[in-house]
């Protein structure tokens, strides 16, 4: 692929936005970001027109989309259909995402995402297993009949895995994971997160000690957060060492606490943007089954028939405006939807310098997705 230059917008590389810069892309990469000032003459450039160019989104939990749920992913192909979707709502990066199940379905979704990760699918960057060790008591929309406590053969599976995927989360409660367990999947390689517990801060804050490292959307699907019993979303937020995933739609998390948990954040660990995003993500479809339940689209929401909550109608950019609406600066509104959630995960993403992939979103000015390109290819072209 012939080398080019993005100009005409602003660019956020992960970290910074720069006035008056240049993205350089060459054979699907980032070769350079520079002051278009002092780009070659000979390059050819492609005028973007104002607004801001960014990386590809990254999202961690993404439960389905275009018209699939991940436990109907057979393999690449089915994986490759959600991701496409994904890519096209500006997350070119996921971690396809499998609510609690059963012992099968959790390996079929391993082998599956393992299968999809070998054959180089883009945008698949692991595996996100929510659940099923939580607690029935904050089961929210996961089916209490397949949440259990961890065995010593679930623990083996799990730690299998994490050596075979480029990357494995595991949310666990831990009421139904013990510290000694937590310590071995993030010895084994796993991301462990803290979430759908009604756990106290004490036992959050052992179980942060013997390796979990991030909560799974703050606030929701936990123990409420008071002046004396703070609880999971408490100890988060006062923890410097871990990060927080947090869905910014305006229904899993008040606008107002968005920007509280914004400010209260200890560093350096960082809230995270994730869309929950369900099988109906990418599609015009108004409902879905969900394990025999009916999931429909609600007013920008997704939800059973007795209201409950199911995931959610939400994309990256409009959590990133969700986000900036609450108070935060553009640039960090912008990490948490890039750079941040690629740091949590380990992954090579949500960064535009030198080398990295050339998966790049336009924004207009008002952060509104634009254009997409995976790769230095544009989506739709």
């Amino acid at each position: 692929m012939a080398p080019r230059a993005f100009t005409g917008a602003r660019v956020f590389d992960g970290e910074r936005i720069l006035g008056g810069h240049a993205v350089c892309v060459e054979a699907g990469r980032v070769v350079a970001v520079e002051p278009e000032a002092t780009l070659a003459p000979g390059v050819p450039r492609e005028r973007l027109g104002g607004g801001l160019l960014a990386p590809g989104f990254v999202d961690l939990q993404v439960n389905g989309g275009g018209g699939l749920m991940l436990s109907e992913a057979g393999g690449p192909a089915d994986l490759a259909r959600i991701a496409e979707a994904h890519a096209r709502r500006g997350a070119t990066t996921i971690l396809p995402t499998l609510i609690s199940d059963t012992e099968a379905a959790t390996e079929a979704a391993i082998a599956a995402v393992a299968e999809a990760a070998a054959a180089e699918v883009p945008g698949i960057a692991g595996l996100h297993l929510e659940g099923p060790h939580l607690d029935p008591a904050k089961a929210g929309a996961h089916d209490p009949a397949h949440l259990r406590p961890m065995t010593g053969a679930d623990l083996d599976r799990l730690a299998t895995a994490a050596g075979k995927l480029p990357c494995l989360m595991v949310t666990l409660a831990p009421e139904a994971a013990g510290m000694a367990q937590i310590r071995a999947l993030a010895e084994a390689g796993a991301v462990v997160a803290l979430g759908h517990t009604g756990c106290d801060a004490g036992t959050a804050e052992r179980a942060f000690s013997a390796g979990a490292r991030v909560v799974t959307h703050l606030f929701n699907a936990m123990a409420p957060m008071g002046h004396r019993a703070p609880g999971l979303a408490g100890a988060a937020l006062a923890a410097g060492g871990e990060d927080a995933g947090i869905i910014a739609d305006g229904h899993h998390v008040d606008p107002r606490m968005l920007g509280v948990a914004l400010r209260a954040k200890a560093g350096p660990g960082a809230l995270f943007l994730v869309s929950d995003a369900m099988a109906l993500a990418g599609t015009e479809a108004e409902s879905f089954a969900l394990g025999g339940r009916t999931v429909r689209r609600d007013g920008g929401r997704l939800t059973l028939d007795d209201g409950t909550l199911a995931g959610a109608d939400l994309d990256l950019a409009r959590a990133v405006r969700g986000m900036i609406a609450a108070g935060a600066a553009p640039e960090t509104a912008l990490a948490m939807a890039t750079s941040a959630p690629a740091r949590v995960a380990g992954l090579e993403a949500g960064r535009l310098a030198p080398g990295a992939r050339a998966d790049l979103v336009h924004l207009d000015d008002a952060f509104a997705l634009r254009r997409v390109w995976r790769g230095g290819v544009a989506l739709g072209d």
